[in-house]
């Protein structure tokens, strides 16, 4: 394997060593179901959806485990809000973001755990911490567990940060704690809470806290030690930091790799549901395609923030257009041509780090190639250039002639579009019948003026966007 990638603990770049040779296990952390996903959470699925593509295009079994949290202070809060029951809440809003993986052509994860489902496994780890030293029972009698934070020297590690300089724990009251700064792992009940969020253990009726949750689960499904953990970059304090600790402080080697995604910003500040400033994947897709959507999310590196706005988006789509549209003309034009093989910048650029923008500009240099085979009547060549080209986008889900998005077609402006320019190819060719040469120029000079290039060839006029 040749992959290098940022891991976010080491702060480098690194050829991926998986735990299992032939195998490289990934856990991500899924949504907290208290809303429907936006744009800014679709970003890390496509995000590891490209990069286990990559990983299966290499020959190797990719095992992805992406977990739904259904069960936090949030959810609770919206099941008041909403006055229906906590649980209906968080399933609602999973399945809209299954819809939301499938509207991109996310591939699902291998298994996507549910929080809720763990709570054997949860205790488990607490006892096992409380045994080792690195947790502690609230002494003010309200069922809460937390970690010492000062009983591991290593907290901080993933985020470059001293205990000393780390802002108060936000998750509980700090009178039960030992430092503001411990972490919960387990949450007693409420008396305003329902009796339907609590479980028993030794400590009293409770719930679990959101960073045992992971840890829990991606140890039930990967083991003790896996290859990348994954995450949006707001993630990596203070989850994926108590998430590491309390992993390794249970003895579990947990992670090799953090991979962190940077965010989607509107703006000028992170898309966030607490900050107001969402846009919604089911809002998004009406008025774009969903393919064009993906291949907007998939053009900038993953760790370089986005700045969306209407106007990138727009010219994302545009991008995109071009790319689809040699596509579907040379395969009208040399019929139907099955994915080769991926030219040799692509992998490269793809073996970088993920590099996406780089691989994006290898496709773009195949088919400047395609263009011009195609033009010299080379249909061998132009063949090669098609196959080249599926097997790059297949890769980052976005061949238009593969599932999901085959048979999908154009959109509703698209056809208006190629109508449109249809009615003008016809009246150029009537004027050309007639030997009306100034009006057949005059119209191929509004077209060309538009962005839109005419090609004469034998089986008759074609247009692609300039």
């Amino acid at each position: 394997m040749s992959l290098r990638l940022y891991n976010s603990a080491t702060r480098e770049v690194s050829v991926l060593e998986p735990v299992t040779p032939g195998r490289v296990s990934i856990y991500h952390c899924g949504l907290t179901v208290q809303g429907p996903p936006h744009i800014g959470h679709i970003r890390k699925e496509v995000v590891f959806d490209v990069l286990r593509r990559w990983l299966m295009h290499a020959g190797l079994d990719v095992v992805i485990v992406a977990n739904i949290t259904d069960i936090d202070d949030k959810i609770l809060q919206k099941g008041v809000e909403q006055d229906r029951e906590w649980f209906a809440v968080a399933y609602e809003n999973e399945r809209a973001l299954h819809q939301a993986y499938d509207v991109l052509g996310c591939l699902p994860p291998t298994y996507e755990p549910r929080a809720t489902g763990h709570v054997p496994e949860m205790l488990e780890m607490i006892q096992t911490l409380i045994e080792n030293g690195h947790a502690y029972v609230a002494a003010d009698n309200s069922g809460d567990v937390y970690f010492d934070v000062r009983s591991w020297p290593a907290y901080g590690e993933l985020s470059n940060q001293r205990i000393e300089d780390m802002k108060d724990a936000e998750d509980a009251p700090p009178e039960g704690k030992r430092d503001p700064r411990d972490f919960a792992l387990w949450k007693g009940h409420k008396a305003d809470e329902p009796e339907t969020a609590a479980w028993p253990t030794p400590w009293g009726r409770g719930r679990p806290g959101w960073h045992l949750e992971c840890s829990a689960m991606a140890a039930r499904y990967l083991g003790p030690e896996f290859d990348i953990h994954g995450g949006g970059l707001d993630l990596r304090f203070p989850h994926h930091e108590n998430e590491l600790a309390q992993s390794r402080a249970a003895g579990q080697p947990f992670a090799r790799v953090w991979m962190h995604n940077a965010m989607v910003n509107l703006g000028g500040s992170k898309m966030a549901k607490s900050v107001g400033n969402t846009l919604m994947v089911s809002e998004v897709v009406k008025r774009i395609r969903p393919i064009a959507l993906r291949y907007y999310l998939v053009a900038a590196h993953y760790r370089s923030v986005v700045e969306f706005s209407e106007e990138s988006l727009a010219e994302g789509e545009v991008a995109w257009d071009r790319i689809e549209g040699f596509v579907r003309r040379a395969v009208e034009v040399v019929g139907s041509i099955e994915p080769g093989m991926p030219c040799a910048e692509f992998v490269e650029a793809m073996d970088d780090d993920l590099g996406t923008p780089a691989a994006l500009a290898a496709i773009q240099g195949v088919i400047a190639e395609g263009h011009k085979a195609l033009a010299a009547g080379e249909a061998d060549a132009a063949r090669g250039a098609v196959a080249s080209v599926r097997a790059m986008l297949g890769i980052l889900g976005l061949d238009p002639l593969a599932e999901p998005w085959v048979g999908q077609g154009e959109s509703r402006a698209d056809d208006a579009l190629a109508s449109l320019i249809a009615t003008l190819l016809d009246q150029r060719e009537e004027a050309r019948a007639a030997q009306d040469f100034a009006t057949a120029d005059r119209v191929r000079d509004q077209l060309a003026a538009a962005g839109i290039e005419v090609e004469d060839t034998a089986q008759g006029p074609r247009w692609e966007l300039s």
